[in-house]
C-alpha cells in the first residue's frame, strides 16, 4: 500500500511553524546568493551550493540537487533567479520521491497476530523518551492499545521520564529495579503484551554512544529475547536523531545503521533549529525511511513524515 496522507489544516500549520527557523535561515542565505543576479548562471549555482551545504542538506545530496538544476538550466536555456525557489522545490521533491518507501497511513499499523513491537534506540539527549511518549499518544488516538517497556535501567531519570510520558499518554508501563537486565525488561514487556492482547509495544533502550561495542551488543541481546516470544520481532528498530545537531545526525545515522539493524528513523526538535535541511539529506542518503518528525514539544506534535508536504512547507511558492 503506497503512502497517502491527507494533511489537515492543523497539521500543515503545525509543520509550517515547526520549520520557521529553517525557512528563515535558508531564504536569507538564498536571497544573498541571488542578489543583483537576473539569471541562474554558474556563479549563482556556486552560491546555491554553498547555501544548501551550510543549511545542513549535506554535500552528497547538495551535489545531486545542483546537478538537477544544471540540467534544467541547460534544457530551458534561460532561467531567471525569480524562478529559483520553484525550481528548488520541484527538484528536491522529485529527488526525495524517487527514494520514497511504502508506508501505511498516519500511525496506522499492519495487521499482526501478535503485538507490533518497536524498539527505540539512539544516544542520550536526542528526544528518545519524548518520541516514545508521543508515539504512544498517537497510536492510542488511532484506537490501538499500547504498552511501554522501560529497558533503560541504567539511569533512574530515564525510567522516571518514561513513567511521566506513560501517564500523559494514558498507557501502562513495565518497570523493574534500577540495574535490572534490560533484556529481561523487554522480555517481560512483550510477554505481558501478548498475554493482554496489546496492539503496540514501545521498548525504550539505554542512550548509548554508537562507538561502544558492548552497548551495541546489548541491543542485539534485547532483540534476541524479543524473538524468543515473537520470532520475527521486533517489527521496527527506530533510530531517533536530533535535528538540531545537523550533520552530526547524519553521522550518527551512518554509525548506527552500520552497527544495528535499524529499519526506521525519527528526527526530533525541528521546531528548535534552523537545520531542518538535514531531513532532506537523511531522506536522500539512507535506504532506511525517515518515518516520523518532531515539530513541537506538545504530546501531539509528532508527524508521520510526508516528503511532499515537508518540501512544500520548507520551500513555499
Amino acid at each position: 500500500m503506497s503512502f497517502f496522507s491527507i494533511f489537515s489544516k492543523e497539521k500543515k500549520e503545525e509543520l509550517n511553524k515547526g520549520l520557521e527557523k529553517s525557512k528563515e535561515n535558508f531564504f536569507a542565505k538564498l536571497a544573498k546568493s541571488v542578489a543583483g543576479k537576473s539569471k541562474v548562471d554558474d556563479e549563482v549555482l556556486d552560491e546555491l551550493e554553498e547555501t544548501l551545504v551550510t543549511s545542513d542538506v549535506g554535500v552528497t545530496t547538495t551535489l545531486k540537487i545542483i546537478d538537477r538544476i544544471e540540467q534544467r538550466v541547460s534544457r530551458d536555456k534561460y532561467l531567471g533567479t525569480t524562478q529559483l525557489n520553484l525550481i528548488l522545490r520541484e527538484e528536491i521533491t522529485a529527488l526525495l520521491l524517487e527514494n520514497e518507501h511504502e508506508h501505511l497511513a498516519d500511525f496506522e499499523l499492519p495487521q499482526r497476530e501478535h503485538p507490533y513491537v518497536i524498539m527505540v534506540v539512539g544516544v542520550n539527549g536526542v528526544g528518545k523518551t519524548t518520541t516514545i511518549g508521543k508515539l504512544a499518544y498517537q497510536f492510542k488516538q488511532k484506537g490501538y492499545s499500547v504498552m511501554m517497556g522501560a529497558a533503560d535501567t541504567f539511569r533512574a531519570a530515564a525510567v522516571d521520564q518514561l513513567e511521566v510520558w506513560a501517564e500523559r499518554a494514558g498507557v501502562p508501563i513495565v518497570v523493574q529495579a534500577m540495574g535490572a537486565d534490560p533484556a529481561a525488561v523487554a522480555y517481560d514487556t512483550v510477554a505481558s503484551a501478548i498475554a493482554k492482547n496489546v496492539d503496540v509495544v514501545l521498548i525504550d533502550t539505554a542512550g548509548r554512544l554508537h562507538n561502544k561495542t558492548g552497548l551495541m551488543k546489548e541491543l542485539t541481546k534485547i532483540k534476541n529475547v524479543i524473538q524468543k516470544l515473537i520470532p520475527e520481532g521486533p517489527d521496527e528498530v527506530l533510530l531517533v536523531l536530533d535535528g538540531t545537531t545537523g550533520q552530526n545526525a547524519i553521522e550518527q545515522a551512518k554509525q548506527f545503521t552500520a552497527a544495528t539493524e535499524v529499519n526506521a528513523l525519527a528526527i526530533t526538535k525541528l521546531d528548535g533549529t534552523a537545520k531542518g535541511g538535514v531531513v532532506i539529506g537523511i531522506s536522500d542518503q539512507f535506504s532506511i525511511p525517515v518515518k516520523y518528525i518532531g515539530v513541537g514539544e506538545k504530546i501531539h506534535q509528532l508527524q508521520v513524515f510526508n516528503r511532499r508536504e515537508f518540501v512544500d512547507s520548507l520551500f513555499p511558492e
